[in-house]
């Protein structure tokens, strides 16, 4: 099986997010996809299989990290595009995923980026921070709203870049409900809004590039900031950009560039 690695959301070499890519001809057994995952370790390996009853244009997608399938990724779908585009002969405009959070298209612009549109999930505010998040002492409790993941929303970008997994070690699994810790903040310049993610799950592991948390930071800072269209940064060591925007009828688009890294075989 040849499989690929796709850095989402940046142009540069060694920069966004990696993700490995298999396509398949027919599923694999979780258990082996599993397996592949965890060998790959890379935060989300995806698979993919032409749907039933197609010619092509909808595929059926799944992702699995080192540890566990996950129901929603916007990294590794951008990525699993990016090789239909450039390594498998598609052509269309736009391609369909279905996966475990609904249909998921994915369309390519004029530019050769490409635009995830996925589903919006707005975070519930929390009336207080939960235990376990240690802030700066006397710092006013910044805003923390709830989703699958929970959003701390600070003052500003410096604060964010500052904030250490150290002051969320109470909230590592198994003691939390969350699968990520968001930190947020406006941004500067013509950027609207910067974040981080970390996987509470993987102790604190930190994400290059989340595009499923931005289903929850879309339309937070959408109804902050009073616009519909976004551009967003995540400021991990590797960096990202993301070309947000809020839809109708509960979707949100997660543009960005994809460049592949590497190509290879698994010898299964």
């Amino acid at each position: 099986m040849t499989y690929y690695l796709i850095d989402a959301f940046t142009q540069q070499p060694f920069g966004g997010n990696p993700a490995a890519v298999v396509p398949l001809e027919t599923w694999l057994p979780d258990v082996l996809m599993q397996q592949i995952a965890a060998e790959n370790n890379q935060s989300e390996t995806a698979f993919f299989v032409q749907r039933p009853g197609t010619n092509g244009g909808h595929y059926d997608l799944r992702w699995f990290t080192p540890a566990y399938e996950i129901d929603l990724c916007g990294h590794a779908t951008l990525a699993a595009a990016q090789v239909l585009y450039q390594f498998l002969g598609y052509a269309a405009d736009s391609v369909v995923f279905h996966s475990r959070s609904g249909p998921l298209p994915v369309r390519r612009e004029p530019d050769g980026r490409l635009t995830l549109d996925f589903p919006s999930r707005p975070a519930q505010p929390l009336p207080a921070p939960p235990p376990g998040l240690v802030l700066a002492p006397g710092r006013a409790a910044p805003p923390c709203l709830a989703a699958r993941d929970l959003v701390v929303v600070l003052d500003n970008e410096e604060e964010v870049l500052a904030f250490q997994p150290s002051q969320a070690a109470g909230l590592a699994a198994p003691a939390t409900p969350y699968l990520g810790l968001i930190i947020s903040a406006p941004g500067t310049g013509d950027v609207d809004f910067v974040s981080r993610f970390f996987d509470l799950g993987l102790g604190l592991l930190e994400d290059p590039v989340t595009g499923s948390a931005h289903c929850n930071l879309i339309p937070y800072w959408a109804a902050r900031l009073g616009k519909t269209e976004l551009l967003a940064r995540q400021l991990s060591r590797r960096g990202g950009k993301l070309w947000c925007a809020l839809r109708a009828g509960d979707r949100v688009d997660i543009g960005g560039y994809a460049r592949a890294y590497a190509t290879g075989t698994l010898l299964l």
